[in-house]
């Protein structure tokens, strides 16, 4: 799939930067885990460039001119805004028909398939899933500058997440604002998750499918915001 194939070689670059911190060699990609109250501080503050009203704006704008910090602030500082619900009902009722599986959809079908995913992004811009789709569809009607557009804010999502730690420990576990973008993640890294296991007091644990080069056999997912906002609006499954 074309946009596994774009995801792949951002993350394969991403991770041989992994690969340098581990070997003292100077690394062109930070790792670092988010600090969450600085994010959250900078995020609410209406003079700081990570004001979010601006911030969400200029992600919904048709360009490439954010980059990584911006998109770091973007994608963390989303678990504090009041409409944050990491399980909230789809806007879109009924499965999306995707355009990567399915290539030869008919010109209106595309259409269909662009104004749902359109709608589904409005609703929650962290919408992953619906992302993709939306970016087949846009390539599939040959609109690559939108669909490179959009194919731009993916990766750097991505990139986000990936950045957050090394995934190989709970102390170096990446942190998802959903729990979905877990298996976004993997499945571009060329990886298929098998089985996934919770680990007290907020880790994820996914098993992926066959080990990498580095004998990898899973990756940790730090999910704490993600049970804090569950548990605070479903009390009762505490």
């Amino acid at each position: 799939m074309k946009i596994y194939k774009a995801l792949l070689i951002i993350l394969t670059a991403l991770f041989s930067v992994h690969l340098s911190a581990q070997n003292n060699i100077a690394p062109v990609l930070k790792i670092e885990k988010p600090n969450l109250e600085a994010i959250k501080a900078a995020t609410y503050d209406s003079s700081s460039p990570y004001y979010y009203p601006r911030l969400i704006k200029e992600f919904m704008r048709p360009d490439t001119l954010m980059k990584l910090d911006k998109f770091r602030h973007l994608y963390y500082g989303y678990m504090f805004q009041e409409d944050y619900n990491p399980y909230r009902p789809k806007a879109v009722k009924g499965s999306v028909p995707d355009p990567a599986e399915n290539p030869s959809l008919t010109r209106a079908e595309c259409d269909s398939v662009i104004s749902l995913c359109e709608k589904a992004l409005d609703d929650n811009p962290f919408d992953l899933a619906n992302m993709m789709r939306l970016i087949s569809a846009l390539h599939l009607k040959g609109k690559n500058n939108l669909a490179n557009t959009w194919q731009y804010k993916l990766n750097y999502i991505l990139m986000t997440i990936a950045s957050s730690g090394t995934g190989l420990d709970e102390d170096n576990a990446w942190y998802v604002v959903a729990p979905q973008h877990e298996y976004v993640l993997l499945t571009a890294m060329g990886h298929k998750a098998v089985n996934h296991l919770f680990y007290a007091p907020y880790y994820e644990y996914i098993q992926i499918d066959k080990t990498d080069s580095a004998g990898t056999e899973g990756y940790y997912f730090n999910i704490k915001t993600i049970l804090e906002e569950y548990y605070r609006k479903y009390p009762e499954e505490k």
